[in-house]
């Protein structure tokens, strides 16, 4: 007889497996709807396609609903939902765990996918079925990707709605109660629960999905011969796919400045690399359209260049997906068995175009003359070219563990991982700043070389007078290379600006092009110097080290250790570690740094709050930096070691308070709501009470009573907000104390006093001069880093001007 398991949720699960293989069967029917309206040229079969696409959207989005439900409502009898997500996680979180998982993010990938073939409907008019053909290929494969079904031994795709209790096996689940032993899920990645987790991996997958488009139409162009046409449709997309990954990768950068603690914003980490490959071709795409469509040449280039942007989408989700990275990155799913199938998604796109572009090649609309040296198409095609170069440099590194795998090779990947991609991509990046400089007074076709000279060498000598004092400001003149840089990009950012300048006479047509490549001189001098010249600020030299095991991980001669309320100098800074608070699962560091005179009088003043989520099991912390903004530079400060705290225990009558050794004797005090308790060095306000108190990890019935003592804790400097819990569970009284390290206290909510109408609250304070508390942290400045982050905006506004001034010209 089959266990019946109590309190499981089945109808979401079961609901939410119907719309996935809805969302398969409608994605079939509607490629081969598609395929026979464009084949036959037959308004019915076109119908069908639609109509079986719509549905495919509505599936789309029940199985996001049935999935969001389960997560949200923590049914932990999922094993999505007991995976990534937890009680404890707030809303925001709740929506990042959503896509933590292969399963969540596959399915987002179809959900933007579905969102751009609806636009695609209802305008790509005598293009929809072509192009809509290979739309539903593609989310036919993303569909596949979450059924979750094993035939004839081959698993195809994973489904988020698989039970815990059918996808691993644990002795718990011989318990029909199963459930009543799971008080919570394994929770979300602690580097995840940051806000641009929240909104960088939809813009990314926008971003992905987006790069369907101008493929499709590469195919659909191909395929019915519309072999000139096709350039026109596919570069407004083309250029809205660059703007929307190019969004999602920027918005990883600051994800990676603000919740790594590597210090920076680009670690050339493989997944990082996946995702700027196919960007960095499709922008390559991009200048070539553009020179296409003015003068006719490099067609194929072109073509090229769009196809295999899409299929480096593909490869890039082969190696997040397939565990093949192994340890070389820190962001890559491990494998989930769907090798094949991914395999298989990227050949039968790379298949396709091949075979057509074969089929077709003697009906390319190819100019036989070449470009003109001094003509704009020539050198937007060296551009392209010195991208896709630099491309390949990054696919080759990045792949090695993809070598290894298939001709059993043991190459070993760069020890300095950084220092390798950096010395490649610089010149790369030289040459393209050039190029995207002088090519802007280039006219198609034919330019006057006299007045072309007379236009540049005004510029070059400008940008050479300004590299020397801003290489000498910025200390970057050890370099040669560096040097190179940075004139490359500020005569880049001048002849632009003259090209901005006309374009603001009257010329917009102009300002988009020009508006990017000044953005992207920008981003390229900010990224540059704040690497390069970026400098440690806790230099330790006190000759103390942390440990073997600290030093596995970090230089010691980099943090500095501060105890609690001891001013340590710090280059400028008096620096000062004030004490913790706990939010959430986060511990948040107050450091007070202060700059003063020679009078010793106060020139600035501020706090930092680097914070990390702290495991007492695993003895370790997952650190986050916090950092204070300037003009010209930042203050990155992090955490590198703390004192681990022992987990909450709970207490009854008779416990033993050990934990409580670090404070004097504890007092306790009959209270009622309003009371105010005056100590030493601050007071308490017992402020409410919740009748509603909820605690982590248990689980409560109708019978046990959990009531919080919300308080004030009032310092000369802050207010800080604690809530102890004390619980009656059955025939057992305990309690839940709160620390407000700030204020040197924990609070404990001991006992329920109904004879005489009062609380009882038991305070411990610290000894005043407690020095026990202790953070070792490593802090670093960033100069210029604001070029960076101004230049990658405005290089986005750049390409959105270009969106519209393209669409209008299709129109």
């Amino acid at each position: 007889m089959d266990t019946q398991f109590v309190g499981e949720h089945l109808l979401p699960g079961k609901l939410g497996q119907f719309f996935i293989i809805l969302s398969f069967g409608t994605s079939l029917l509607s490629l081969i709807s598609y395929f026979f309206a464009t084949t036959k040229n037959d308004a019915s079969w076109g119908k069908i396609g639609r109509i079986s696409f719509l549905i495919n959207g509505v599936a789309i989005v029940g199985i996001g609903a049935c999935l969001f439900y389960i997560i949200y409502n923590h049914y932990f009898e999922y094993h999505y939902a007991w995976a990534h997500s937890s009680t404890t996680l707030p809303v925001y979180y709740i929506i990042s765990s959503f896509w933590e998982g292969q399963e969540g993010s596959f399915w987002l990938w179809a959900f933007w996918q579905v969102v751009l073939g609806f636009v695609l409907i209802f305008k790509a008019k005598s293009w929809e079925n072509s192009v809509m053909t290979i739309i539903a290929l593609s989310q036919a494969f993303l569909c596949s990707m979450l059924i979750g079904v094993e035939i004839f031994g081959v698993k195809i795709g994973s489904s988020p709605f698989i039970l815990l209790r059918n996808a691993m096996e644990a002795p718990i689940f011989a318990r029909a109660d199963y459930l009543s032993l799971i008080a919570d899920g394994n929770g979300l990645n602690p580097l995840l629960q940051n806000y641009w987790m929240v909104i960088h991996p939809p813009t990314l997958f926008l971003g992905f999905a987006a790069m369907i488009v101008p493929f499709a139409y590469a195919i659909a162009g191909l395929w019915t011969k519309r072999y000139k046409e096709l350039v026109s449709y596919a570069l407004p997309w083309s250029l809205f796919a660059v703007v929307v990954l190019g969004t999602g990768i920027i918005m990883g950068s600051f994800w990676a400045y603000e919740a790594l603690n590597f210090g920076g914003f680009w670690a050339w980490d493989p997944v990082e690399n996946a995702s700027v490959i196919p960007w960095l071709t499709l922008i390559a795409a991009v200048h070539v359209l553009i020179a296409y469509k003015n003068t006719g040449h490099s067609y194929f280039t072109a073509l090229f260049l769009i196809i295999i942007s899409f299929v480096l989408v593909l490869y890039a989700s082969f190696l997040t997906r397939s565990g093949i990275l192994g340890e070389t990155s820190v962001h890559a799913f491990t494998s989930m068995g769907m090798d094949n199938q991914l395999l298989i998604f990227m050949g039968v796109f790379t298949i396709i175009p091949l075979y057509l572009i074969i089929k077709n090649w003697k009906n390319f609309p190819i100019t036989k003359k070449d470009e003109e040296t001094y003509s704009r198409e020539f050198w937007l095609f060296i551009g392209a070219i010195t991208l896709s170069v630099s491309c390949i440099q990054i696919i080759a590194t990045t792949s090695i563990p993809v070598f290894n795998k298939i001709f059993g090779t043991d190459i070993a990947p760069p020890t300095d991982v950084i220092q390798h991609y950096n010395k490649w991509q610089l010149a790369f990046f030289v040459v393209v700043a050039v190029v995207s400089a002088f090519s802007q007074f280039l006219k198609y076709k034919r330019t006057e070389v006299k007045r072309f000279y007379i236009s540049i060498s005004v510029s070059a000598f400008v940008s050479v007078l300004l590299t020397g004092v801003f290489v000498y400001i910025t200390d970057v003149y050890h370099n040669l290379g560096y040097i190179l840089l940075v004139w490359a990009a500020v005569f880049s950012i001048i002849c632009n600006g003259k090209i901005l300048g006309e374009a603001v006479k009257g010329k917009w047509k102009l300002a988009g092009s020009s508006i990017a490549h000044i953005g992207f001189g920008m981003l390229l001098i900010g990224a540059l110097v704040a690497a390069a010249t970026s400098s440690v600020v806790s230099v330790n030299n006190t000759g103390i080290g942390y440990g073997d095991e600290f030093a596995k991980n970090n230089n010691p001669r980099e943090n500095i250790i501060l105890y609690k309320n001891d001013p340590i100098k710090m280059d400028k800074y008096t620096v000062t570690y004030l004490g913790d608070s706990t939010s959430g699962v986060n511990t948040y560091y107050r450091v007070n740094y202060k700059v003063l005179d020679e009078k010793g009088n106060i020139k600035e003043n501020f706090n930092l709050y680097p914070h990390a989520q702290q495991n007492a099991k695993m003895r370790q912390i997952v650190a986050s930096p916090d950092t204070k903004h300037y003009l010209l530079h930042d203050i990155y400060t992090h955490v590198s070691s703390v004192p681990l705290k022992e987990e909450e225990h709970t207490h009854d009558e008779h416990s033993d308070h050990s934990e409580d050794d670090h404070y004097e004797e504890p007092v306790p005090h009959e209270v009622s709501v309003g009371d105010t308790i005056r100590l030493r060095e601050s007071k308490v306000v017992v402020k409410d009470i919740n009748r509603n108190a909820t605690i982590q990890n248990i689980p409560l019935s109708k019978e046990d009573v959990a009531i919080g003592m919300k308080l004030e804790v009032i310092t000369d400097h802050a207010s800080y907000y604690a809530e102890p819990i004390f619980l009656i569970k059955g025939n057992t009284k305990l309690d839940f104390g709160k620390k407000v390290d700030e204020a040197g206290l924990k609070l404990r909510f001991t006992n329920i006093l109904p004879q005489k109408d009062k609380l009882e609250l038991t305070i411990y304070q610290k000894p005043k001069e407690d020095k026990k508390d202790w953070i070792v942290m490593k802090a670093v400045m960033f100069p210029y880093i604001n070029l960076f982050w101004g230049g990658t905006i405005i290089m986005v506004i750049g390409f959105i001007i270009s969106i519209f001034r393209r669409s209008k010209e299709l129109k």
